[in-house]
């Protein structure tokens, strides 16, 4: 019996800490292991007690590049509690943000974390010496998008002025005007990186992902939307609970989301897209076909074009926002404290996020649940590797790594475990 066994002992800050292991007997992936070891973070336990009013700017410091997505996820939940709708200039603001905030992110993902794997390099820094005026691009749209964050935000990490009810303040027309100018420079470059992306060499790698996303009656979803997948599920998020399960797997101290009869989905930029293609801008639409993607795409690999399609939709749809905004009255609506349960859940640009509260009569949080991206993607990165390794076992050794790691970025996880992995062990029986 042939024994190949691919050990990455530590994956550089998979949310903190992590390891992969892949094992090979004769020929075959027997299994495909993603752990997770990093120390519990307990945001959930210390909101307990907290203001309801609290919860954005706490929960925004989970994630340092997608803070957005916690803050929305949290007031969307919190006012759903209270009885509270925000509509009007108010849900405009709301989702310029939230454009801010996956042009950013999934700008740094494809320019600095995932491009190097398609054209050979060992990261950003040695593509740049080559390739100078393409990492000036990433930058470039990466700046763009912080700029809305500064702007409607407050500050570009972990912003300040999401409230519930809406903002502390918020922008006039004038005060948009040159970020506008500095957006049309943007879906310029958006246009041109999902040309430049749809050129690279991808594996032909496949899976019947069950998809699953928001999805709004109009708008390609960011920021609201009912819950939906591939096999016909269409709920609200206050649902979510009755047809999805986390549960502790020994190898990690994270979660791992399935649905309830035991299946993986796929949350993120290949379920919102093959979800919510008709929602998509013209533009954007176009630019996808031109790049060789059908309307459904279930190569992980060419998730990178995906990203690029929707930082280009982000740059259309903020101006569009810009163009027809007016400054609300005031800033925010009034909310009052009761006695509720509240359900939340926002598309981060690495997917789907659920936020669940209980609160007391006065406001105070007695309960709180948070669902990530990633918690709900692991178990389908998993079955990745298991799945697709064995087309690859041809390679050497240090090929086979590489190819390991770049089909965990594919699914951007986070911002730390998209970098290069640190130790691979190769046990040959």
């Amino acid at each position: 019996m042939t024994r190949r066994t691919i050990k990455v002992g530590y994956l550089s800050r998979v949310e903190g800490e992590g390891a992969l292991k892949v094992v090979v007997r004769d020929g075959v992936v027997r299994s495909a292991e993603l752990s997770i070891f990093e120390p519990p973070r307990f945001f959930e336990a210390f909101l307990r007690g907290r203001s309801f009013s609290e919860a954005p700017d706490i929960t925004s410091r989970i994630c340092g590049i997608c803070p957005i997505a916690y803050q929305m996820s949290a007031v969307n939940a919190m006012e759903d509690a209270l009885g509270v709708t925000v509509a009007g200039p108010l849900r405009d603001l709301r989702r310029l943000l939230y454009c801010g905030e996956w042009i950013e992110s999934h700008a740094l993902h494809i320019y600095m974390l995932h491009a190097p794997d398609f054209l050979g390099y060992a990261g950003a820094i040695d593509m740049a010496r080559e390739h100078g005026d393409l990492v000036r691009r990433g930058l470039g749209l990466k700046k763009a998008g912080n700029e809305i964050l500064s702007l409607v935000g407050g500050r570009e990490i972990h912003p300040i002025n999401v409230k519930v009810g809406g903002f502390y303040r918020v922008p006039q027309r004038r005060d948009l005007d040159p970020l506008a100018e500095q957006l049309k420079h943007a879906r310029d470059s958006a246009l041109e990186t999902v040309r430049w992306v749809a050129g690279f060499d991808f594996p032909d790698r496949e899976r019947d992902y069950i998809f699953v996303s928001l999805r709004h009656p109009s708008d390609y979803p960011l920021n609201e939307g009912r819950i939906v997948s591939s096999r016909g599920l269409d709920i609200a998020p206050a649902q979510y609970d009755e047809h999805f399960e986390e549960t502790h797997v020994a190898r990690s101290t994270a979660l791992q989301a399935r649905l309830k009869d035991g299946s993986s989905y796929l949350v993120g930029p290949l379920a919102r897209y093959s979800l919510n293609f008709d929602r998509l801008s013209p533009l954007a639409q176009e630019a996808a076909r031109a790049a060789g993607l059908d309307p459904v795409c279930r190569n992980p690999y060419r998730s990178i074009v995906v990203r690029a399609v929707e930082v280009l939709y982000a740059c259309d749809e903020a101006l569009r926002i810009i163009e027809n905004y007016q400054a609300p009255d005031l800033p925010a609506i009034d909310v009052e404290p009761r006695a509720a349960i509240g359900f939340g859940a926002t598309e981060a640009p690495r997917g789907l996020l659920y936020h669940r509260y209980r609160l007391e009569a006065d406001g105070s949080i007695a309960e709180a649940r948070i669902v990530p991206p990633t918690s709900q993607n692991q178990a389908s990165i998993e079955e990745d590797l298991a799945g697709f390794v064995g087309g690859f076992l041809e390679l050497s050794d240090e090929a086979l790594r590489d190819r390991c790691e770049q089909t965990v970025r594919n699914y951007d996880p986070c911002i730390s475990c998209a970098t290069h992995f640190l130790r691979l062990e190769v046990d040959r029986g």
